[in-house]
């Protein structure tokens, strides 16, 4: 290297920096991180992106941790700019189920295949309600409903292509029924939702379990079904399973890293959430939280999204919302 290029010099210093940064010990702090939610404040990315903020910081495995709100087109805004930043300091970004069905959606010029899965972090799985004085008092009520006449049943959800949207369509494609016949409704979530079904405005609404769980509990909505693969500890909701329909859907939300990682680096970012997800602070916040604990570690967690996205195309694709 040539002294008398000072341009040279500090380009190679930053280099080494960077390069100590990930070389370091799995047992050291990770410096100056940022992570991405791509989405207003207080809504699932959001959450995990600070839940996992205070657990890093607290437990040293991460310093100067800072959460960036990127919202926007069902977390794709965020992705683009993950994607494209040029920076030297480590970045995560926070992603889920509804991105997956987002970008197909948007047309977006960025998609998962430009980051690196780290890890899936939690998920919950989603009961579909009814208003307590509705006629429908099992899911058979509501497939019958459906069958004789589709345009009587409205299925209330978040936004169209959302897991609420998708969770429907797994149930109406499950029974035989015709997907383009469906009612949906984008109703909003939490509160403005629950007003929708507790109003007779919309015939059925879904969300996580948390979101319900109150007003399951007073006896103003009842579950028909939940979309987890055996009855949860605790909740006394049938699956769709055991109902015999063949519908399980879980609202994963998981933490990405850039996509032009070296192993190394990987390794360090892969040591430090997997030592997060183990601590009981980060075990409280999920309980605390109604999260499902599903991590998965980053090769298994790449095969699982590249299953999800085959999966989730097919339902939009006869949803008539992807061509």
């Amino acid at each position: 290297m040539s002294l008398g290029n000072p341009a040279k010099g500090m380009l190679a210093a930053a280099v080494l920096a960077a390069a100590a940064l990930f070389a370091a010990p799995a047992s050291a702090e990770i410096k100056n991180l940022e992570i991405i939610a791509p989405a207003n404040a207080g809504g699932g990315y959001d959450q995990h992106a600070r839940a996992m903020q205070q657990v890093l910081q607290e437990h040293k495995l991460a310093s100067s941790v800072q959460v960036v709100n990127i919202p926007g087109a069902g977390g794709t805004i965020g992705l683009s700019q993950f994607v494209t930043a040029k920076k030297r300091n480590p970045g995560l970004m926070i992603s889920g189920l509804g991105m997956i069905g987002a970008i197909l959606i948007n047309k977006s010029p960025v998609s998962l295949d430009q980051v690196t899965p780290l890890a899936r972090l939690t998920g919950e799985y989603q009961p579909i309600v009814v208003a307590a004085d509705s006629p429908l008092k099992t899911l058979d009520d509501l497939v019958k409903k459906f069958k004789a006449d589709p345009g009587s049943v409205s299925w209330g959800g978040f936004a169209v292509g959302s897991p609420d949207h998708i969770l429907y369509g797994l149930l109406v494609k499950a029974i035989g029924g015709d997907v383009s016949k469906m009612n949906y409704i984008a109703a909003g979530a939490g509160g403005e939702m629950m007003a929708s079904v507790l109003g007779g405005h919309i015939t059925v609404a879904t969300g996580g379990y948390n979101e319900m769980a109150s007003q399951l509990q007073a006896g103003k909505l009842r579950a028909l079904a939940i979309s987890a693969p055996q009855r949860l500890p605790g909740i006394d909701v049938p699956t769709f399973k055991e109902q015999g329909v063949d519908v399980e859907l879980v609202n994963w939300r998981a933490v990405m890293a850039p996509g032009n990682l070296k192993a190394s680096e990987k390794q360090v970012l892969d040591d430090a959430v997997g030592a997060m997800v183990r601590t009981d602070d980060w075990k409280r916040i999920a309980a605390e939280r109604g999260w499902i604990d599903l991590y998965l570690p980053p090769d298994q967690f790449a095969a699982f999204v590249k299953d999800e996205r085959t999966r989730i195309e097919g339902v939009l694709t006869e949803l008539g919302l992807v061509k």
